[in-house]
């Protein structure tokens, strides 16, 4: 083969993976549509029989694993069919029993998904947040099962409770965390600000996953020049959504409100020198190793009157937080909201 060809034969190559993928695609919307047509079938039979005495003599406690032995006897060579998956058919109509939902977002993620999404989500507002979240950031089983073990869910809703009002052209709700787990990292705990840097930029894939698809990656150390001082930002990111500049500022320890006069200084900076003219104010994330909301909240209330570009303080963690603390601190934060 001549080097000529290969960009040639590259192009026919694009046309069978591209095809391949349309191919998957489909199957796997048939294949959700009918597992939620047995599990609609399925349903609805037993609550027949819950009302009827007749017919609760043939659908009881036993028929589905009757059912599944038929398959089998029937096409010996299909899987996917075996009792335990005829149950979760029946539970994923029930979970979702409004058929519009099944065409327009269901079908866009694989049963495997689903599974993960039923068994390991406690109410509709988690499920529903993960569903959609699978579906715009494309998670493989892998990276939604870590999202969970991580509570994301919880994390988010804290930081959409706590955000400060802004005067941002568009919303930050459900773009910046209340706090993000490094756990990837393997970080001792006694660790300095480089190495934090270091361990997230080596880590960069995983750093990404944690905050969301849509910031890329500009660089570490980002270089400012003002009159005659050179400033550097830790991490600078853009996010496509938002079109704005994202710095991140590192610190390994409680945050000060003196942090977010440096930050708020290089906002400025960004949006005088480097930000493009079609792009929204640059926003600002304080990462640090632990925080007091109490403090944050006063500190913040005069940082934004000063300026259109906003700035969230964020903690991190090193270790998974266990979901139990997460959901305990979402539901305190929620009565407090309540009682004022």
């Amino acid at each position: 083969m001549t080097d000529s060809l290969q960009p040639q034969f590259a192009e026919v190559l694009t046309l069978i993976q591209t095809a391949q993928q349309k191919v998957f695609a489909a199957t796997n919307q048939e294949l959700i549509k009918l597992y939620w047509s047995i599990g609609k079938y399925i349903s609805v039979a037993f609550a027949h029989a819950k009302r009827d005495r007749l017919a609760s003599r043939e659908w009881g406690q036993k028929t589905i694993e009757q059912l599944a032995a038929f398959i089998q006897a029937q096409e010996p060579g299909i899987r996917g069919f075996e009792k335990r998956n005829l149950y979760r058919m029946r539970q994923f109509y029930e979970t979702y029993p409004n058929s519009e939902i099944v065409s327009s977002l269901l079908t866009q993620i694989s049963w495997t998904h689903h599974t993960i999404l039923m068994s390991r989500c406690k109410t509709e507002d988690e499920r529903l947040f993960y569903l959609q979240l699978t579906v715009t950031d494309r998670y493989s089983t892998r990276e939604l099962d870590r999202q969970i073990n991580s509570g994301i869910f919880e994390r988010t809703r804290l930081a959409d409770a706590k955000l400060p009002q802004t005067n941002h052209p568009k919303p930050l709700i459900g773009v910046f965390r209340d706090s993000y787990v490094l756990d990837f990292l393997n970080l001792p705990p006694n660790h300095s600000e480089n190495d934090l840097k270091t361990a997230l930029v080596a880590c960069l894939r995983d750093f990404i996953l944690e905050l969301g698809r849509d910031f890329t990656f500009l660089g570490q150390e980002y270089r400012l020049q003002v009159g005659n001082s050179d400033l550097a930002i830790d991490l600078l990111f853009f996010h496509r959504e938002l079109q704005s500049l994202v710095a991140f500022e590192l610190k390994v320890d409680k945050f000060q409100p003196e942090y977010l006069g440096q930050l708020e200084f290089y906002l400025e900076a960004l949006d005088r020198d480097i930000k493009k003219p079609h792009e929204n104010p640059s926003i600002g994330v304080l990462l640090c190793r632990d925080k007091d909301d109490e403090v944050v909240e006063y500190a913040l209330s005069r940082s934004i009157s000063r300026s259109i570009s906003p700035t969230v303080v964020a903690e991190y963690e090193i270790k998974l937080i266990p979901k139990e603390v997460l959901r305990r601190k979402l539901n305190e934060f929620y009565e407090l909201l309540a009682g004022n």
